[in-house]
């Protein structure tokens, strides 16, 4: 049975080295009972959607030079794993996965979400395809399964929904056939059924795909591997002094992705908490380090504050044309055309006559969003903000943060901060 899922990120795959780290991990583990999942290596996917923007925006035009970068990428991490053995089974394999990219990258004639998922979704199986050849020849034994055969969707391309009846069925009878070896498998790719095509479950979404496994697996744990020592209460990157949080609830760890935290994709933890799995955060740099877990607890935890900053934010005030009250009915009217728009609101504020409403920048969805509401509402909109969230708050944190920006939309709860502001 397998009881462990274990889920490597880009910047744990990034190059050779990483991948030698990958697999002096997994040499200390009990690798019986073990899934892998594991993302793209380093800004692979970054680098195919600009060759798909970059298609788009040239009439249907690619030049193979447009993905030598990718190709050039991968094969110096081949070359170096596999000691320059270029005869060796893998660099054909990889060499047809590129081929298929490209091809892929040339389809015309289909909207741009489907043929985004068909095009970034080769940053996973190249990744995993090299890796899992490598321990194999480390003698670490692997079986390389596709994603696509067991995390079942709809078909809302890029932020795909599981189809969770399908999803057991098919890891409940890959877990009945289990016999010992380590799996390995793609983070953030799955497929929609009738038809069949490929999908994905949103930017980093491996987290997720983790996620589904461990709760179709019963899995005992699910284990996130990092380049930090834990999980922090707030971005070490934008931050000078952060605190590691050791210990935290789902619902604790819930609220924080809500608001933003890039801690854990969002939709990870609830998975979990139906099964009542523990999730811990591991340093892949140090794995001597006491790893952050969260779980269903239920004791008293004194949490630091933490601080949450989402990018690229567009702020949308919206009145009724007749000045008629922001009441139940018209507030229901628009968060219903946001939800057929998959618009997801980080910050709502309501006053007698607008509706202000704070969401990740897309111009594409904002022009929809604005062109159905337009015949009943008179829409304002700002782009380029930032929405920063004080989860656990404290009076005066803010300062340091905001300076003298302007501050377009302010609240307060008991236990939570949040301001747009501009940069």
């Amino acid at each position: 049975m397998i009881n462990k899922v274990y889920k490597f990120g880009g910047a744990s795959v990034k190059d050779a080295n990483a991948v030698r780290n990958l697999k002096n991990i997994l040499e200390k583990e009990d690798r019986s009972d073990l899934l892998l999942v594991i993302s793209a290596m380093g800004k692979t996917t970054n680098a195919i959607e600009k060759a798909l923007a970059d298609f788009r925006a040239n009439n249907g035009h690619l030049e193979i030079s447009a993905i030598s970068e990718i190709i050039e990428y991968h094969e110096n991490i081949m070359t170096e794993l596999f000691d320059g053995n270029t005869s060796h089974p893998i660099f054909e394999t990889m060499t047809n996965l590129f081929l298929d990219l490209y091809l892929n990258l040339q389809e015309t004639g289909f909207d741009y979400d489907y043929q985004y998922d068909n095009t970034v979704s080769f940053g996973e199986m190249l990744s995993t395809t090299l890796i899992s050849a490598y321990l194999n020849e480390c003698g670490i034994k692997n079986e390389l399964l596709d994603a696509r055969e067991y995390i079942i969707t709809d078909h809302n391309f890029r932020a795909a929904n599981p189809e969770w009846d399908d999803c057991r069925l098919r890891i409940d009878k890959l877990n009945e056939e289990h016999k010992g070896t380590m799996y390995i498998t793609q983070g953030f790719i799955a497929s929609s059924t009738s038809p069949k095509t490929t999908t994905t479950l949103g930017r980093e979404g491996s987290d997720f795909t983790a996620a589904i496994f461990a709760n179709c697996l019963d899995a005992k744990e699910l284990t996130i591997w990092k380049d930090v020592d834990g999980l922090r209460n707030a971005d070490p990157k934008r931050f000078p002094n952060t605190q590691k949080i050791e210990h935290l609830s789902y619902f604790e760890a819930i609220e924080l992705t809500f608001y933003g935290a890039s801690i854990i994709h969002p939709n990870t933890l609830k998975p979990l908490q139906n099964k009542n799995i523990p999730l811990k955060v591991r340093s892949f740099i140090d794995t001597n380090l006491k790893p952050s877990v969260i779980d269903g607890t239920e004791d008293y935890i004194k949490y630091v504050p933490s601080f949450i900053v989402k990018e690229k934010q567009t702020l949308m005030s919206i009145t009724a044309r007749d000045y008629s009250f922001m009441n139940e009915h018209n507030r229901a009217l628009i968060f219903n055309i946001m939800d057929e728009l998959n618009i997801h609101a980080n910050m709502t504020q309501v006053s007698a006559l607008v509706l202000s409403i704070c969401f990740d920048e897309n111009e594409k969805k904002r022009l929809q969003l604005t062109e159905a509401l337009s015949q009943a509402f008179k829409v304002k909109y700002n782009d380029g903000l930032q929405l920063f969230t004080i989860r656990h708050y404290q009076e005066g944190l803010e300062k340091d943060f905001v300076k003298d920006r302007k501050i377009y939309v302010e609240q307060r709860s008991r236990s939570t901060y949040q301001i747009v502001l501009s940069y």
